[in-house]
């Protein structure tokens, strides 16, 4: 229930009902005075709050901004340009949001806090001192005229008319104050649907300005959260190939760590001790030595693994001669003497193990000189760039766009290994190739598919040959699409003709294959995860190789993305100052024979009886 409202009139009455009614008015009074005093205060630690999140906030967002990321390798692709920027933009839309709650805190006193302490002080603090000269005017008139009621009848007439004009002014005088103080009352109780409630519509309208505010900055940065999102995903994806690249190749130097040494500019590197000899007496001191068969240039850099770091100067020295130390002629095993060039004595040194003692004499024509070059170039595969090769991948693509092109996870799904084989023995038998007859319906398309990407894998070097390998993967880093696009293009075109025409068919292929995408689910990414490690396969398997295939992806589907251009017309060369440029004529100086020059075998098996 509301107030009951309080009538002049009742003031000359002053009955017991209007003094309760009164009364009610007080104390609403009261309450709202101790409502806005703790609101005042709840304010003030929602503001507190808010600096400290905001501060809490902006430094989070100053780490994030700090933070760089560094990829492996010598270049990042599009996706992870786009990660490594992600941070800082995080940050800027942190930093964003928290300008507009400073703006909000730094309003918030103005709007909410002073208008509500003003309104406290002048109006419930106002009616408070009217209250106050209320009741001591209560006091004294009700005295006068308890005072007044007592006077005798018998007094002189003069004194008892001069009392009761005494009282009269008291009583008008009270009335006076009463009127004033109703006044006061209803006007505060009025003025607090206004004065009280306005600064809090007008803080709440700067939060949701806040608010809002931060809803636009979200819409502003829908854009950046796709691409981010879709950046992750690749990379992500990229991720999971790779992972099991690099631990095949971990598990292989588990197994094998010597035939897995990955080329080098050195004929031989390792850790040696080398003895030398002290005023005290003799040490040996672990070195990490390197040697150049071709300048007999040894490089000894003093290490201590334990501590990561070096524990002397490195030195440089040339070598004459390498002899084996005799077991008894020492207490060390494993040890060798090496005679430098302008320096004697020679010196000592000891191997790990006896195994690793051979090879450094060898290396270094000692005793037992035995010619260690770093490794043979690729075996020759089973298969070659002929007619029967070009038939192969042909009837595959065939089959596949015939009845396969909408097959959900087209040659990500992998047939079973024998069947493949025995597909592919069957499809490389001279009879079968040269018959025009398509691959028989009895074969699994994930079969086909598995047997097109085998048979690439067999030729002696990739479709796109180890010459160019490193020229297409400096392309794929470089930093305008369209500067990549035209590099592509022109390597493209350098590629032996052979080479280009079935990386013409396969391309189309594709293309043909990633306009489905909607059914197969094999998008342009999706097709370079697959091709892009059979197409630029590496030379050696190296961790460095494995992190480069996303890089070889790119080049894939830039190439799918762009077919029809970048086998219908024979580009424009680079200008000499380009270093792409430079780096193809270091290599076209000493070009190695094409991969349709080379001398290939190809393996022959017998076909089932199983219909192609």
């Amino acid at each position: 229930m509301g107030l009951p409202p309080l009538e002049f009139s009742d003031c000359y009455l002053d009955s017991p009902q209007f003094r309760e009614r009164l009364k009610s008015h007080e104390t609403e009074l009261e309450k709202t005075n101790k409502f806005i005093k703790e609101l005042i205060k709840d304010g003030k630690s929602l503001v507190a709050a808010h600096k400290t999140l905001s501060s809490a906030k902006r430094k989070f967002a100053g780490s994030l901004n700090e933070f760089k990321f560094r990829c492996i390798g010598d270049a990042e692709t599009d996706d992870e340009i786009c990660i490594a920027r992600s941070l800082q933009e995080f940050a800027a839309v942190l930093g964003n949001l928290e300008d507009e709650r400073m703006r909000m805190i730094e309003n918030a006193g103005e709007v909410l806090i002073t208008p509500l302490e003003k309104f406290r002080k002048e109006q419930i603090g106002a009616a408070k001192e009217v209250k106050k000269k209320y009741d001591k005017e209560t006091e004294k008139y009700c005295s006068v005229l308890e005072k007044h009621m007592n006077l005798s009848s018998k007094k002189k007439e003069v004194h008892l008319h001069e009392a009761d004009n005494q009282v009269d002014q008291m009583r008008q005088h009270f009335y006076e104050v009463s009127l004033e103080y109703v006044l006061k009352v209803h006007e505060v109780q009025e003025r607090k649907m206004f004065e009280f409630v306005e600064p809090l519509l007008a803080f709440l309208q700067g939060l949701f300005t806040f608010y809002h505010h931060g809803y636009e900055l979200a819409k502003d940065f829908s854009d950046f959260k796709t691409q981010l999102t879709i950046s992750i995903q690749n990379t992500r994806d990229r991720f999971e190939g790779t992972r099991s690249e690099v631990e095949a190749l971990m598990k292989k130097m588990k197994e094998n760590p010597h035939e897995q040494q990955t080329l080098s500019p050195y004929t031989m590197e390792g850790y040696l001790y080398i003895q030398e000899k002290r005023h005290f007496g003799t040490s040996w001191v672990k070195h990490y030595c390197t040697y150049q068969r071709d300048t007999r240039q040894i490089t000894m850099v003093p290490f201590d693994q334990k501590s990561g770091g070096k524990v002397g100067e490195e030195e440089v020295v040339f070598l004459k001669s390498c002899i084996r130390r005799k077991t008894d002629s020492i207490e060390k095993r494993f040890c060798f003497d090496v005679e430098l060039v302008d320096r004697s004595p020679a010196i000592t040194m000891q191997a790990l193990s006896e195994e690793d003692r051979r090879l450094w004499i060898e290396a270094m024509d000692g005793r037992e000189p035995v010619y260690n070059s770093n490794k043979d170039s690729q075996s020759e595969g089973s298969a070659q760039l002929d007619s029967i090769g070009f038939s192969i991948i042909r009837k595959c693509i065939q089959a596949v766009e015939t009845r396969g092109i909408n097959d959900q996870g087209l040659y990500r799904i992998v047939g079973v290994n024998s069947r493949v084989q025995k597909l592919l023995s069957i499809l490389m038998d001279p009879k079968i190739a040269t018959e025009e007859t398509e691959i028989s319906t009895d074969w699994e398309i994930k079969t086909i598919t598995s047997a097109l990407k085998t048979y690439l894998r067999m030729l002696p070097g990739p479709l796109m040959t180890y010459q160019f390998q490193r020229s297409f993967i400096k392309a794929a880093k470089l930093e305008s699409q369209e500067t990549r696009i035209k590099e592509i293009h022109c390597l493209i075109h350098r590629l032996p003709e052979k080479n280009r025409q079935m990386l013409n068919m396969l391309m189309k292929h594709l293309a043909n294959v990633a306009a489905n995408h909607k059914q197969n689910l094999m998008t342009v990414a999706n097709l370079g995860v697959v091709f892009g490690p059979t197409l630029l396969r590496p030379q050696e398997e190296t961790v460095a190789a494995i992190l480069d295939i996303k890089f070889q992806n790119i080049v894939v589907e830039i190439i799918i993305e762009n077919h029809e251009k970048m086998f219908s017309t024979v580009p424009e060369m680079p200008q000499p100052n380009s270093q792409l440029h430079l780096s193809r004529k270091r290599s076209t100086d000493s070009k190695p024979p094409s991969c349709s020059e080379r001398p290939l075998t190809l393996f022959h098996t017998s076909h089932s009886a199983e219909k192609v």
